[in-house]
C-alpha cells in the first residue's frame, strides 16, 4: 500500500490557492477541471514531496472545488492536515502576516496549528529539534479550536 492524497473541499479557489500556496509554500503540480461533473480538482504538492508527486503523482493534497455553491461543515471532524516546516516560528509569522489566525501558537517552538479559509485543522511540526520557545508566541495563547 501507498499514500497518494488527501481530499478536502473548498468553497473559494482563490483564497484556498493564497492560503496552501502563497502562505504555506505548496505547488499546484495539476489541474483537473470537469464540464459534466461541475467540479474542478487542483493537486498541490510540499516543495519537499514536488518531484516525487510530479513522477509518483503522490503524496498529494487534493483541493476539490464544486461549482455549484454549498456550505461545508465540520472542518474540525476530518481531523487535520499535518506539515513539518523548516521554521515554525517564520512560518507562523508568514501566515499571520497573511491574515491568518494562529489557533495554537508554537509556544514550544515545535508544533503550531491554524485553520484554511474552509475550517480545517492544519499542524505545523518543526523540522528536527524543537526551537528554542521565544517571544510573541511562548506568551500567546491559544484562539478558538484546533
Amino acid at each position: 500500500m501507498e499514500y497518494l492524497h488527501t481530499m478536502v473541499r473548498i468553497s473559494n479557489v482563490e483564497e484556498s490557492l493564497n492560503f496552501y500556496c502563497n502562505l504555506l509554500g505548496m505547488t499546484e503540480v495539476r489541474r483537473k477541471e470537469s464540464e459534466k461533473g461541475r467540479f474542478t480538482l487542483i493537486f498541490l504538492a510540499a516543495d519537499g514531496d514536488k518531484v516525487r508527486a510530479e513522477s509518483e503523482k503522490s503524496p498529494l493534497l487534493e483541493l476539490t472545488y464544486n461549482w455549484d455553491p454549498e456550505e461545508y461543515t465540520g472542518g474540525r471532524n476530518f481531523g487535520h492536515l499535518a506539515f513539518r516546516v523548516e521554521n515554525i516560528y517564520e512560518t507562523c509569522q508568514k501566515l499571520a502576516d497573511g491574515g491568518v489566525t494562529i489557533n495554537r501558537p508554537p509556544r514550544d517552538g515545535y508544533m503550531a496549528f491554524v485553520k484554511s479559509p474552509d475550517g480545517i485543522s492544519v499542524e505545523l511540526l518543526q523540522k528536527g529539534d524543537p526551537l528554542p520557545p521565544q517571544e510573541p508566541w511562548e506568551s500567546m495563547a491559544s484562539t478558538g479550536s484546533w
